[in-house]
């Protein structure tokens, strides 16, 4: 049987080894490359690297070697056997001999035929049903897609593997006694690096902007305002404002004798003598003083009620008033539009991003730590719970029940249709490289089987005439 070869094999021989290597690498790369770029309908083979196909098609050569010599001894035998008899030599073993070496080359080149036709038209002639593979490549891989997903696939197979296989219990097995829980902190680390250094900073910044500041942007401010702060009121909860209001007015008061006698200084006339803007500045100190630390001790002061009465105003204003409403719209666009405002979102998202980086890097953290003790925990639950345990084996056997049953036929579509975008010369090529060896045993058996049959029928036939 013909071999198929590579059109470079000749000239590859021929190089020196480094130079072979990386030519071979090459079109090992451009190979697969093709292989994403080819057109549908001529989609090459992904193969093994070119090293390794050299190495099958040699031994697939040395295969085919020994079948052949098996009926090139057989032929032998034959014509040696049919030149005794011709020449009057033979003895009584001859026939023998003739008939199971005869029936030796029926068989070898009946399973020549067989194991070629798989692959190509023996000698190039057009006989019907050959080249199967080559012809029929379509057919194969669609009805390999049923196979796999009538016998690996099928969800009653698969429910039974899942409950024998007991994977709950293996995972926790393997997390409390093959130090699982901190592989699992690592690689959950390395994805969570991988996923926040891989978003891209403009997107990210983009989405902070429209959930954080488009948001705040939307509503007028005013009305929510308003209604927060008059709940606030009738829940009693702004006397803390008011009463915090009281005391800094009183200390600041307490601590502010210069400053009341600087402003005086500065709006008294010139004139007048020093120790009089002395005292009314020490006066006018100490009313204020006393003033701010009565309205202190009293708790119904009048100040405190007019304080009261400003926020319930201002509370309605926000509500009602369109003066007061678009100025707070104002000022909400003062403030979304301010710089530090606009580069909030970029801020934000580089801290997240370097903080879970940071943690996620480092084994220490309080990210991988926590997830260390929570796949702890739950695998120890696992293990001494089970009802946790039923459950969760229940859960992964109709999970993949579902997926068997509904989406079986998607996945097993791939191989048919893969298959049908391979190039037919190619595919058959490939095919044959890797089964064809093992097929040589076929044509070996056939001729060792062909040869004892044919004694074994010979042997009998000159029994029965022999009784005769």
């Amino acid at each position: 049987m013909s071999t198929a070869h590579t059109p470079t094999d000749s000239a590859d021989d021929r190089r020196p080894d480094a130079e072979d290597a990386a030519e071979r690498t090459a079109a090992h790369t451009a190979e697969h490359s093709a292989a994403h770029t080819a057109a549908p309908g001529s989609l090459p083979v992904p193969g093994p690297t070119p090293e390794a196909e050299a190495q099958r098609r040699q031994e697939l050569r040395r295969k085919k070697t020994l079948a052949t010599s098996f009926l090139v001894v057989a032929t032998v035998i034959y014509l040696f056997c049919r030149w005794l008899e011709a020449t009057g030599r033979d003895g009584g073993w001859t026939g023998y001999l003739r008939a199971a070496s005869e029936a030796g080359m029926v068989g070898a080149l009946a399973d020549w035929f067989a194991v070629t036709a798989l692959f190509r038209k023996p000698m190039g002639l057009p006989i019907p049903h050959t080249a199967i593979i080559k012809e029929k490549k379509d057919q194969v891989g669609y009805a390999l897609s049923e196979f796999v997903g009538e016998n690996f696939l099928n969800a009653t197979l698969i429910a039974r593997k899942l409950e024998e296989a007991h994977i709950p219990e293996r995972a926790a097995d393997w997390v409390l006694d093959q130090g699982g829980a901190q592989r699992t902190g690592r690689e959950v680390g390395k994805l969570i690096d991988l996923v926040v250094n891989g978003i891209d900073p403009a997107e990210a910044e983009q989405i902070l902007h429209t959930l954080l500041l488009d948001k705040a942007a939307e509503p007028a401010w005013g009305p929510p305002l308003g209604r927060a702060l008059e709940q606030l009121i009738a829940e009693g909860r702004v006397e803390p404002g008011v009463e915090a209001v009281v005391i800094w007015l009183d200390e600041k008061a307490a601590t502010s004798g210069d400053t009341v006698a600087r402003l005086l200084d500065e709006r008294t006339p010139s004139w007048a003598p020093k120790f009089v803007r002395d005292l009314v500045g020490d006066k006018v100190h100490r009313e204020i003083v006393a003033f701010t630390h009565e309205v202190r001790s009293d708790p119904d002061h009048e100040a405190r009620h007019a304080i009261r009465r400003f926020l319930h105003q201002l509370s309605q204003d926000l509500q009602h008033d369109a003066t007061m409403i678009t100025r707070v719209e104002g000022l909400k666009s003062d403030i979304l539009g301010s710089a530090p405002v606009q580069g909030l979102p970029a801020s934000l998202w580089e801290n997240v991003r370097s903080t879970l980086t940071e943690m996620a890097r480092d084994p220490e953290s309080l990210l991988r730590r926590k997830i260390v003790d929570w796949v702890t925990e739950f695998a120890t639950r696992v293990r001494t719970e089970p009802e946790l345990r039923a459950d969760l084996e229940g859960r992964i056997v109709r999970g993949a029940s579902y997926l068997a049953e509904n989406y079986a036929g998607e996945v097993t579509s791939i191989i048919g249709e893969t298959v049908e975008r391979w190039d037919a010369d190619e595919a058959s090529s490939r095919i044959e490289l890797m089964v064809g060896k093992d097929l040589q045993y076929i044509r070996i058996n056939g001729t060792v089987v062909g040869a004892l049959a044919g004694l074994l029928i010979y042997t009998l036939s000159e029994l029965v005439l022999g009784l005769f």
